[in-house]
C-alpha cells in the first residue's frame, strides 16, 4: 500500500529499510513484539506489503521479487491457526502453491520481522518430519512509522511480551486503512481476460483483487476497529482464548453448506459432448480386456460417433459381441475403430440398442452356464472310475503291465492248487523270477522312498501282489514302516512335510 501523504508525518512514516537477518529470527532473539492476535499481525503484513521497505532481491538472487499478494495470502493462512505450527503440505494445500513457493514466503515473513522461531522443524531420516513452531511478531518499525507507544507491564518478562499503550496522532488515519485490510480476504488472482488490456487497467483490476470482502466473516480484534478513524492500538489488551479464531473460514463454511444444499437439491453437474467421450473411453478401457493400457484421447476419439449419438458403455460392448471377438489383437484402438464403423447408423434407435444388449446378456448367461456344466462334467469325470489313456504307445505299455500282473496271479492260483494248502509258505513266493541285485536295488529305492516320506513303490506292490508278496521283495521291516506312515498320513492328526 502506498504511503499516505498530506494527513501523514513523513517523519513518522520514512524508514530505511527493514531486514532481519537469520540470527534474529528467533523468538528469544528477536527485538520485535508478539501480536496480540491475527487481526492487529495482518495489520502489520499489509504495512509491509505497502511500505516496500522490504525487498527480497535486495538480500538474495532467486525467489520472488517483491512482497505481494501471494505473501499476504500465506500470512492469512498463519493467522488462522492457533498456535501457528503449519506444515509445508498444509500450506501447499492451502494456497496451491508449490512447495518451494511456500518456503520462499515463509522466509521473507521471517525476513521482515513478521514471524519468529519457537521451534524449528527437524527431518529424522526414517521418521516423521516435524513442522515449524512460529510466533506472530509486530516489527519495531512498524511501531515506529505508526507512532505506537508500547510499555512493559512486568519488568521480569521478555522485551518481546511488551503491550500497546497508545499511538500518535499522525499514524491513526493509516492505522484505520490498515484495519480495513486486515478485514478482507485477499485471494488468488485470475487470468487476465483480453491480451489487449492496458498495463494500467491490468495493475489497477489486480489492486481491486487483492482485497475482497468477505461477508459475515468474525474479526477478532480488541478494540472492534472497523471503518472508523479510530485507533486500533489504543488501550489493547489480550482477549481471552474463547474469543481467538478458531482455524476455520467462514467463507469455507459457507462455501460447503452451499454444495451440501445443491447436492440435496439434485443438482448434477452436466458432461459435455467432449466429458461424454471421455467418460465412454475411460469405461471401455476398464472393461474390455484389450483396451487396457490404451491411451483414453485416442479411444475417446475413436467413439467419438457413439458418444455423440447417446451410447452407453453396456450398448457398445452389446456391440462388439455381435461384431465377433478377436482371439490376437495388436492395436486395441485400430480394431475398436473397425468394429465402431458405421455401428451408430445400424443401431440408430434407443429400442435396437436395447434389444443388442438384451441379446449380449443372454449370450453371456448361456456362456456362464455352459462354463459350470464343464466344471461339473470335469469333476464327475475325475472322481468316477479309471479311463484308458488316448495315446497309443502309454496304452500298449499299460495292458502289457496288466498281463504280466495277471499270468503272475494265474501262476499262483496254479501252484497253490497243485501244491496244496499243506505248504503255505509258498503263497508269499516271489511270483517274478529276478535276481538278488534286482532286489537289492529295489530294496535301496524303497527306503530312499521311505527316507523322503513317500511309500509309492511298496503300496502299488502291495495293490498289485498282496501283502505278502510285497514283504518277500522288501523285507518285513520296509512293508512296516511304509504301512506306518500311510497310516499317519490319513490321520487328521498327524501332519508331515517332505522337503
Amino acid at each position: 500500500m502506498p504511503v499516505p501523504r498530506g494527513s501523514v508525518d513523513d517523519s513518522v512514516v520514512t524508514l530505511p529499510e527493514l531486514w532481519v537477518p537469520e540470527a534474529r529470527q528467533w523468538l528469544s532473539t528477536s527485538t520485535g513484539r508478539i501480536a496480540g492476535e491475527g487481526y492487529s499481525w495482518m495489520q502489520a503484513v499489509h504495512w509491509v506489503a505497502g511500505s516496500g521497505l522490504y525487498q527480497p532481491r535486495r538480500y538474495r538472487s532467486h525467489g520472488p521479487r517483491s512482497f505481494g499478494p501471494t505473501t499476504v495470502r500465506v500470512a492469512q493462512e498463519l493467522a488462522a491457526l492457533l498456535p501457528c505450527r503449519p506444515g509445508i503440505e498444509y500450506l501447499v494445500r492451502r494456497t496451491g502453491l508449490s512447495e518451494r513457493s511456500v518456503e520462499y514466503h515463509l522466509g521473507m515473513l521471517r525476513e521482515a520481522g513478521l514471524l519468529a522461531y519457537i521451534v524449528k522443524g527437524t527431518r529424522v531420516a526414517g521418521g516423521p518430519a516435524q513442522a515449524s513452531e512460529f510466533a506472530r511478531m509486530i516489527p519495531p518499525e512498524f511501531d515506529v512509522a505508526l507512532g505506537i507507544r508500547t510499555v512493559q507491564r512486568d519488568e521480569t518478562a521478555p522485551a518481546y511480551t511488551r503491550a500497546v499503550s497508545g499511538i500518535a496522532e499522525a499514524g491513526r488515519e493509516l492505522m484505520a486503512k490498515l484495519a480495513r485490510k486486515a478485514a478482507r480476504k485477499v485471494r488468488k488472482r485470475r487470468a487476465k481476460a483480453s491480451s489487449k488490456t492496458s498495463v494500467r487497467a491490468a495493475r489497477k483490476g489486480a489492486e481491486q483483487r487483492v482485497g475482497t470482502a468477505v461477508p459475515g466473516e468474525a474479526r477478532c480484534t480488541p478494540m472492534q476497529v472497523g471503518t472508523s478513524t479510530g485507533s486500533s492500538a489504543a488501550g489493547t489488551s489480550l482477549p481471552p482464548e474463547s474469543k481467538l479464531a478458531s482455524g476455520v473460514s467462514t467463507s469455507s463454511t459457507a462455501k460447503k453448506a452451499k454444495a451440501r444444499t445443491r447436492s440435496s437439491a439434485g443438482e448434477r453437474r452436466q458432461l459435455n459432448k467432449v466429458g461424454r467421450r471421455f467418460q465412454l473411453a475411460r469405461e471401455l478401457t476398464e472393461r474390455v480386456d484389450w483396451l487396457r493400457g490404451c491411451s483414453t484421447p485416442r479411444i475417446a476419439w475413436v467413439v467419438r460417433g457413439v458418444a455423440d449419438a447417446g451410447w452407453t458403455v453396456n450398448e457398445v460392448l452389446a456391440w462388439l459381441h455381435l461384431r465377433g471377438e478377436a482371439e490376437r489383437v495388436r492395436r486395441g484402438s485400430g480394431l475398436l475403430a473397425v468394429l465402431l464403423n458405421r455401428a451408430e447408423s445400424v443401431l440408430d434407435t434407443p429400442a435396437k440398442r436395447t434389444a443388442a444388449v438384451e441379446q449380449w446378456h443372454g449370450a453371456l448367461e448361456a456362456r456362464r452356464r455352459h462354463r459350470i456344466e464343464q466344471v461339473r462334467a470335469e469333476r464327475e469325470r475325475q472322481d468316477g472310475a479309471w479311463e484308458s489313456p488316448a495315446d497309443a504307445a502309454l496304452k500298449r505299455e499299460i495292458e502289457t503291465a496288466f498281463a504280466h500282473v495277471n499270468n503272475a496271479a494265474r501262476n499262483n492260483l496254479q501252484q497253490s492248487v497243485l501244491n496244496g494248502p499243506a505248504q503255505p509258505a509258498q503263497a508269499g513266493a516271489d511270483p517274478f523270477e529276478i535276481s538278488d541285485e534286482e532286489r537289492t536295488e529295489m530294496r535301496g529305492q524303497a527306503r530312499a522312498q521311505l527316507q523322503l516320506g513317500t511309500t509309492d513303490l511298496i503300496d502299488d506292490t502291495i495293490h498289485a501282489l498282496g501283502t505278502a508278496a510285497a514283504r518277500h521283495l522288501f523285507g518285513e521291516d520296509l512293508v512296516r514302516r511304509a504301512q506306518q506312515l500311510a497310516g499317519f498320513a490319513r490321520s487328521s492328526l498327524t501332519t508331515y512335510q517332505t522337503q
